[in-house]
């Protein structure tokens, strides 16, 4: 990146030094620079801390007063709205649930669950099997045809 570019990059208090580096003859980029920047760093709230804020915001009587605790916390009022709505939903349990992936299954978790699906496929399967059977029934029947088979479990046809 040249110089110039450079320049437009950084703010106009860094951009004088620079210059002024620069005019002398030096290297502008040998300096440290002396901005220490913070790391972001998701924050993490307590259901307790969660329910003594809530608690706090209800008893909030007089106008500003849920701001002025919102600033006193450093928090938004979308946080405040989110654990009204998780409070109403369960309290504590939904308050401390854990964010991210869900715990993977174990091999017999999975072998239950595939069992558990196959068993309803092949439920759905008898089912519409006995829906067919029914309407051959009555179509024969209004038909006037003879039915195919009377009892197929004895292997005798009528």
């Amino acid at each position: 990146m040249s110089q110039r570019k450079k320049l437009k990059v950084i703010s106009s208090n860094e951009a004088t030094a620079v210059v002024a580096e620069l005019a002398r003859g030096g290297n502008a980029e040998a300096r440290p620079d002396p901005e220490v920047r913070a790391v972001a760093k998701r924050r993490q709230f307590s259901a307790a801390y969660k329910l003594a804020v809530l608690a706090e915001a209800d008893q909030a009587a007089e106008p500003g007063a849920i701001g002025a605790l919102l600033r006193r916390e450093g928090l938004y009022s979308s946080q405040l709205t989110q654990w009204r709505r998780e409070r109403a939903a369960g309290a504590l349990e939904a308050l401390s649930r854990r964010r991210g992936r869900k715990t993977k299954m174990t091999a017999e978790q999975r072998r239950i669950a595939a069992l558990e699906a196959r068993n309803a496929r092949l439920e759905h399967e008898l089912a519409q099997a006995h829906t067919i059977i029914e309407v051959q029934k009555k179509l024969c029947t209004l038909l006037g045809l003879p039915p195919a088979a009377q009892d197929v479990s004895n292997g005798s046809e009528s």
